[in-house]
């Protein structure tokens, strides 16, 4: 059975249209077309995604020191407690001096092998925050699905971005390979610990992690962009981000009703692509931090017409 349309909604203060993904041909991306009949829409639960506006370039996030609510359903509220300001920017100074010391010197103008590192790396965390909820819901303390659909998908995500790294020759040496695998493995230990003792300091610390890779990736395609622009985009990436299956795609992206296509003409769209794919991280690591309910363009957030439902 061919599976359905995904459904969009794009919501604005003043009215709501529902739009329908009209499903892809193996030659011929994703189009969006408004529904055929408003009668048919389902009623929208609006969406809370308060850290949906921050800029990964700004240096900040909107993530409150205030205290949680323990009576709202994410992680953070559930068993975290806020953080100083002093213990952010102690977290943002720890990731710049590894950046400076591991990734500006073992991998000094070798931007793939670079590359590849950050996404081996990049990956353990959303291992960790899975480790960690599973836990949770196997000991009967706490069970919500949707942020283990979510972490999932964000490692679905760097996932492929490190097949992508891959293909293009980043996991070639041996030593790039012993160095990556085993910082990763030291990240997952850390993250799950935090995590356990107190889930707004993990994501916190990723945020920072994801933020610089979104200025590793930025920085990159401004200073080659003709040179990836002359190049062909890796099957890999071709592959998820426009001919597979792209459900796992859309659910790391939260806060939105609106799907992302990317085009996937050369290197560059891949980087520039990549790139994106770090913001949205920065920006669920950032709301996270807060008392929101995260949503994706799947959950009941988004409209979707009734003839729709039931698959």
């Amino acid at each position: 059975m061919t599976r359905l349309a995904a459904v969009v909604a794009l919501v604005s203060p003043a009215a709501t249209t529902a739009f329908v993904v009209q499903p892809r041909s193996a030659h011929a991306p994703n189009r969006i077309f408004p529904c055929p009949s408003p009668t048919t829409q389902r009623t929208v639960r609006p969406l809370r995604m308060v850290g949906a506006g921050i800029d990964p370039t700004s240096g900040s996030s909107d993530a409150s020191s205030a205290p949680l609510s323990k009576d709202l359903n994410n992680p953070s509220t559930r068993f975290g407690e806020p953080l100083s300001d002093e213990v952010k920017e102690f977290n943002r100074g720890a990731v710049g001096f590894l950046k400076r010391a591991i990734f500006d010197t073992l991998f000094a103008g070798r931007d793939y092998p670079r590359f590849y590192a950050l996404e081996t790396i990049a990956r353990v965390p959303y291992f960790s925050y899975t480790a960690a909820l599973h836990f949770y819901e196997t000991i009967g303390m706490w069970r919500k699905a949707k942020y283990l659909k979510i972490h999932f998908a964000e490692d679905w995500n760097e996932m492929h971005h490190l097949m992508i790294m891959e293909s293009l020759g980043g996991a070639e040496r041996w030593s790039d390979r012993f160095i990556a695998q085993h910082i990763a493995v030291g990240y997952y230990l850390l993250a799950l610990g935090l995590y356990f003792w107190n889930p707004t300091m993990a994501y916190n610390l990723n945020e920072y992690v994801e933020e610089h890779a979104f200025l590793t990736y930025d920085q990159f395609v401004k200073d080659h962009g003709e040179e990836l622009k002359a190049q062909p985009a890796p099957q890999v990436a071709v592959d998820y981000y426009r001919d597979g299956d792209l459900y796992m795609f859309d659910e790391f992206q939260t806060g939105s009703c609106e799907i992302r296509r990317p085009k996937m003409d050369n290197l560059y769209d891949v980087f520039a692509a990549i790139r994106d794919d770090e913001a949205q991280h920065v920006k669920t690591m950032a709301a996270l931090q807060t008392e929101t309910e995260l949503s994706t363009a799947h959950d009941d957030s988004c409209e979707i017409p009734e003839e729709l439902l039931g698959y």
